[in-house]
């Protein structure tokens, strides 16, 4: 069994390709400095020459006008584009619309890809998915609360949501509710997805919710008495728990791609500033301290790839990648936390402040450790599975990647 990651040439002259745009096209288009009208605008036409140059939607089939990649190709695509913040929105390929893209072309009726998933791939609109709750555990959905209860044919949703990324600017929203009430609590057949329009009447935006790194985006929405007809419902009644698991599993490999391409950013950041800095009588890279910051960061970044290239291969093969999304989503997270750490320290004083972009590196990075399951959850279901393969099997090989070892 041959396991090789070379890209065929096609595919690494678009990788270049990538890597020439963002570098050469979007990075000095875009500087601090910019008034809000003219950063849009900078944006917007960031986009129509992504469209010209055959880089947009590197993540959906050629025949609803993306780049038809699959998903070891689209790790190569979504690490150059974030190289830069901007990148994947100015590609079309960030979150949650690129997850939600993926779940509207799987679950969608014909009516409803053409009312919300051909905006999104145009990119005239955005989205946001619900699903988080303040009262119960973000990471078990089986204990949501909102709820809807059918009137005649339509739905009345009430419920409390929030971390709603992107819902300020969304035209319309993902919804889980739980529709099946007699179905007993922990159950995984309890809930229904809901396509929402925005804004709506019963869709409440009470705040932006403060975290570490300001006001950007993560919505609390208290929802009273919103009422949507029944073709409203995603991917069927009852499917909501399938349906939101479907999402998160690319979803969260993407986010992988993206946090690599900033581990690999800081790791650069550290060497340029180990080879620069001196300090008692030679430089940093000089210091066996620093060589081991350095060297850790290196195997941990070599590890990450693998791990992100394996599951990417395993989803592109049909085959059951659970296990392998959920190893790299923990590592790959935690990865990002410690290199962006040791690059941080390497620069001293200077790291800590905002002269260079390690600090907001470093905020993000935490996000990493919580977003699409905290580190605990998957250490949990990791667990599970590695039990569960020694029980049916007599050995945890099947657990650790199957492969040829």
């Amino acid at each position: 069994m041959a396991i090789d990651f070379t890209l065929a040439p096609e595919h690494e002259a678009l990788r270049t390709r990538v890597r020439t745009f963002i570098q050469e096209t979007v990075i000095p288009a875009v500087g601090d400095d910019l008034p809000r009208d003219e950063y849009l605008r900078v944006i917007f036409e960031l986009r129509e020459k992504a469209k010209a140059e055959g880089l947009w939607l590197p993540h959906m089939p050629v025949e609803w006008g993306g780049m038809g990649l699959g998903h070891v190709e689209l790790a190569m695509v979504q690490s150059e584009a974030a190289k830069t913040r901007l990148g994947p929105w100015v590609l079309n390929c960030m979150a949650p619309d690129e997850g939600n893209m993926h779940t509207l072309l799987h679950w969608a009726s014909d009516e409803q890809k053409d009312k919300y998933l051909r905006p999104l791939l145009d990119g005239t609109q955005m989205s946001c998915f619900a699903m988080t709750e303040p009262e119960v555990a973000g990471s078990d959905p089986t204990l949501i609360q909102t709820k809807a209860e059918q009137d005649g044919d339509e739905w009345v949703i009430n419920g409390h949501k929030w971390f709603i990324s992107n819902a300020r600017r969304a035209s319309f929203a993902i919804l889980i509710a739980r529709t099946e009430q007699d179905v007993p609590e922990g159950s995984r057949g309890a809930n229904t997805a809901f396509l929402i329009d925005l804004p709506q009447e019963g869709w409440n935006d009470v705040r932006e919710v403060e975290t570490m790194h300001g006001s950007t985006g993560h919505s609390e929405i208290v929802i009273t008495d919103l009422r949507v007809a029944s073709s409203a419902i995603l991917g069927g009644r009852g499917n909501g728990h399938r349906l939101g698991q479907y999402r998160l599993g690319p979803a969260r490999l993407a986010h992988c791609m993206r946090w690599i391409s900033q581990a690999e950013t800081a790791l650069d950041m550290m060497v340029d500033r180990a080879l620069n800095r001196r300090s008692h009588g030679s430089l940093l890279a000089d210091k066996q301290g620093v060589q081991w910051l350095i060297a850790d960061s290196a195997m941990e970044l070599y590890q990450c790839k693998l791990m992100v290239l394996h599951a990417a291969s395993k989803i592109d093969k049909g085959e059951d990648f659970r296990t392998e999304v959920s190893m790299a989503k923990h590592f790959v997270a935690g990865s990002l936390n410690r290199i962006v750490d040791r690059a941080i320290q390497v620069h001293g004083a200077l790291g800590y402040s905002t002269d260079t972009p390690l600090a907001h590196m470093f905020q993000h990075a935490r996000w990493a450790r919580l977003a699409d399951g905290a580190d605990e959850i998957h250490q949990m279901r990791i667990a599970e599975r590695t039990i569960a393969a020694y029980q049916s099997t007599g050995s945890t090989w099947s657990a650790t990647g199957s492969l040829p070892l």
